[in-house]
């Protein structure tokens, strides 16, 4: 009997570059025997591509080979090579296309003693570019998850791997079904951390305030790019402890993440919250930084 396999929702224009060639669509790079598809040895490393820029490109590519070895494997592709590649790839969208900017590693083989551990030998890795339309300026409403981040000994939280993303996940899913689009999580102290799928800042009495980095979370490029922006247009950026409490009370809150770079969380539990000027300030300066 031959398998049937179930077609893929639709998906945007995307091109992927494995084994030396560029592929259209969702190219098959793994197989049910690949250490990755089964024991999670993915890393990867998300970079934006839009109005014919790519802001902080080299710092992600320079942190997806960094992922790879905290991972066990090798980093076996250049920064330059990557650059070269994604300016290849996205040269293949039209000129006005947003795109998401995929670097990937894994490995293809386990290691001796039953296979668990990553082969660095059988690294791989792809580059994967599709369509992905900057979100608008307002962003979801949130709420407290009641999951928590792990510890940097539970954890590769140094690295931006596909194995921490399940919690992630499973946090947003428990939020949508309260109604909320995203929720802050905690780190194993009980401070916020940040959301599940970006880091976040609250604004209070015009001074702007985002959670420590005590490596329970991964802070990100784009947190540290618009913290600097922000203090160079004189805005006083603290690093701290913060309580939900904080949050709740906050004048405005932003989303600030690779994808959508800056938004304004629009709500926090019952709570609405509107689109505040310092997250119009915060993207502006984003866009202008991006354009130069």
């Amino acid at each position: 009997m031959t398998a049937t396999v179930t077609p893929l929702a639709p998906i945007s224009q995307t091109w992927t570059y494995f084994n030396g060639t560029w592929g259209e669509g969702n190219v098959a790079i793994m197989g049910p025997r690949t250490h990755a598809a089964w024991l999670g040895s993915t890393v990867f490393d998300g970079a934006r591509w839009f109005e014919g820029k790519a802001p902080d490109l080299d710092r992600h590519l320079v942190r997806v080979n960094r992922s790879a070895v905290t991972m066990g494997m090798k980093a076996l592709t250049s920064e330059a090579r990557w650059a070269e590649l994604v300016y290849e790839g996205a040269a293949k969208f039209a000129p006005d296309a947003a795109l998401y900017i995929r670097p990937m590693y894994w490995a293809e083989a386990g290691g001796a003693g039953g296979g668990v551990r990553p082969d660095p030998d059988s690294t791989r890795w792809a580059l994967c570019l599709y369509e992905a339309p900057m979100p608008p300026i307002e962003g979801p409403t949130i709420t407290l998850s009641p999951y928590l981040k792990p510890t940097p000994d539970m954890a590769p939280v140094e690295a931006k791997a596909g194995c921490l993303y399940p919690n992630n996940g499973r946090a947003l899913a428990e939020a949508a079904a309260r109604g909320f689009g995203n929720c802050l999580m905690r780190d194993a102290t009980g401070y916020v951390a940040e959301l599940a799928n970006a880091n976040v800042f609250l604004v209070k009495d015009g001074q702007v305030k985002t959670p420590l980095a005590t490596g329970m979370f991964l802070a990100g490029i784009t947190r540290l790019r618009v913290m600097t922006l922000l203090r160079e247009d004189g805005v006083t950026v603290e690093e701290a402890k913060l309580g939900y409490e904080d949050f709740q009370s906050a004048d405005e809150i932003l989303m600030v993440g690779n994808f959508s770079k800056v938004t304004a969380i629009t709500g926090i539990d019952d709570r609405p919250l509107s689109v505040g000027p310092m997250a119009k300030r915060a993207r502006a300066l984003y866009w202008q930084f991006a354009k130069r």
